[in-house]
């Protein structure tokens, strides 16, 4: 007797937060932050615990709706690829749960906003209006070979929500494909924090960390600049190499993150040269940059403006 193949929650959840995945905007969240989305594990509950908002719910819950509409959630993907399958969780809610829920989901290059993405025309439904049910696993399989960055959540006409996962297969960028074999920062690898401008909340160690950050204490974070310099951190590569792509990742800081940064790296004959100018960052994302430098170098310095916290720090390449 042959077993029957295993479901899409078989799967790994694309969007799960320590994927890199994050909640980027959602319309209202009154009751109960939009990030809970996404976390990790099954949504806990605890009777009788009330907040200055009311009940406290391991979900995203919004305000009861007065006028016509519904409730938005989107949602960036840790890991970008295609979709097999959706499970809207609403565990615990049971009086407050939305009556229907519909997916859609959009593929865009680079690091738009939320405010650009919110009303962005090429969002295409995955899952149409549909029943779901109160304090119930909802699931929904998904027929497109298309690649996807982010899904989007709608909510009919308001309510919680426990857990979005978003199970599929991976999809790389293909530009990136064959670029940086090995991490030339990594402290597995040999690399070292030589200096930085300041440590206030964490040590800049942690940015060459192995794995992701899991929360924001887990990166580096420096305290408010009141002057008009800048924070930087210095890295000894684990060896003399040419940096080919770069990933500065601030993941877990939201209102805390870097609005710039810029890499420098340090040539044999002591001249420092630029890998990466002056670039803008968005919070909470996974930012990776292609390096068009041939240069052998053995430092690195990272500059950000002004100040902030960033997750970790990755440069991939190849030793000289």
């Amino acid at each position: 007797m042959t077993e029957s193949l295993p479901d899409f929650t078989w799967l790994p959840d694309l969007a799960l937060r320590s994927l890199g995945g994050a909640v980027i905007w959602a319309n209202d969240e009154v009751f109960a932050e939009k990030e809970n989305l996404i976390s990790p594990g099954p949504s806990a509950y605890r009777p009788a615990s009330f907040g200055h908002k009311g009940q406290v719910y391991d979900g995203w819950e919004t305000r009861r709706r007065r006028d016509a509409g519904h409730d938005t959630a989107i949602v960036r993907l840790g890991v970008p690829g295609v979709i097999r399958g959706v499970v809207v969780d609403t565990a615990w809610f049971k009086g407050n749960y939305p009556p229907a829920v519909s997916v859609d989901a959009i593929e865009v290059d680079g690091y738009p906003t939320a405010e650009q993405l919110a009303v962005d025309p090429g969002w295409v439904p995955l899952i149409e209006r549909s029943r779901v049910y109160g304090d119930t696993r909802n699931n929904f399989e998904v027929s497109s070979e298309q690649r996807w960055t982010h899904v989007r959540l709608n909510i009919y006409p308001d309510g919680g929500v426990a857990r979005l996962r978003v199970h599929g297969e991976g999809r790389p960028d293909k530009r990136f494909l064959g670029v940086g074999p090995v991490d030339l920062a990594a402290l597995e690898n040999g690399g070292l924090v030589l200096d930085c401008s300041n440590r206030f909340y964490s040590s800049p160690q942690n940015l060459i960390f192995p794995g992701q950050a899991q929360v924001m204490g887990d990166g580096w974070e420096t305290a408010r600049r009141r002057d008009d310099a800048n924070d930087w951190v210095r890295i000894r590569l684990a060896g003399p190499g040419r940096v080919r792509l770069a990933e500065i990742d601030t993941s877990y800081f939201i209102g805390n993150s870097p609005g710039a940064a810029a890499l420098t790296a340090l040539r044999a004959d002591g001249q420092w040269i630029e890998l990466l100018p002056r670039t803008e960052l968005l919070p909470d994302t996974r930012h990776r940059f292609l390096i068009d430098v041939g240069d052998v170098v053995s430092e690195a310095r990272l500059d950000i403006y002004p100040d902030g916290g960033l997750a970790r720090l990755r440069l991939f390449g190849e030793l000289a």
